[in-house]
């Protein structure tokens, strides 16, 4: 159960309510963006998510934006945004819990997995190797969208926003990240 209220369209007032009413018009409420949708100037910050997401498909392809989202989400130990990216790997037609990846996939995934663990060691040689295939400013989409698919994981993950119902059957798919247990507390 989420820890905030999930805003419904008949509760949404002033610039929450013109929110919510042109998302509802596209079909594209989720239960995150009834969370975000308590504040809308805070629901207006993370909806950059898509303008990221837009450059990063024209940057990296569909396919590899959606490899890259899903490691940074399952690294990040984030259930929903996880579950979303687990359907997208389902929707290439491959088998999230056995991806196999080429040169660059496995790049880009190493960069995503480095970035959610400890950004401030993200290694010199993972950078000459990623500037094979993309330039300097390719790699500012890159990293950027790192930043807004990590905040949107920890928005979902602080509050524990609810499994959308699309999702719903695909949450045995979903294997939390171990890799936090060693960390001290």
């Amino acid at each position: 159960m989420a820890r905030i209220k999930l805003v419904e369209q008949n509760e949404a007032t002033g610039a929450e309510k013109e929110r919510y009413d042109e998302l509802a018009g596209r079909n594209a409420v989720t239960n995150m963006k009834k969370g975000l949708l308590n504040d809308a100037a805070t629901y207006d910050a993370y909806m950059a998510w898509y303008t990221s997401w837009n450059r990063l498909v024209e940057v990296i392809g569909e396919k590899d934006a959606i490899l890259y989202a899903h490691k940074i989400s399952t690294t990040n130990s984030c259930q929903l945004c996880s579950l979303f990216f687990i359907s997208d790997v389902k929707g290439l037609g491959l088998d999230p819990a056995n991806l196999v990846y080429d040169e660059k996939e496995t790049l880009l995934t190493t960069l995503a997995e480095q970035i959610v663990k400890d950004p401030t060691s993200v290694s010199d040689e993972l950078f000459d190797k990623l500037k094979k295939f993309f330039n300097d400013q390719e790699l500012v989409v890159i990293v950027g969208f790192a930043g807004q698919m990590i905040a949107t994981n920890n928005f979902n993950s602080v509050f524990k926003i609810d499994v959308d119902q699309r999702l719903l059957p695909l949450v045995k798919e979903f294997k939390p990240a171990t890799w936090r247990a060693d960390i001290k507390k």
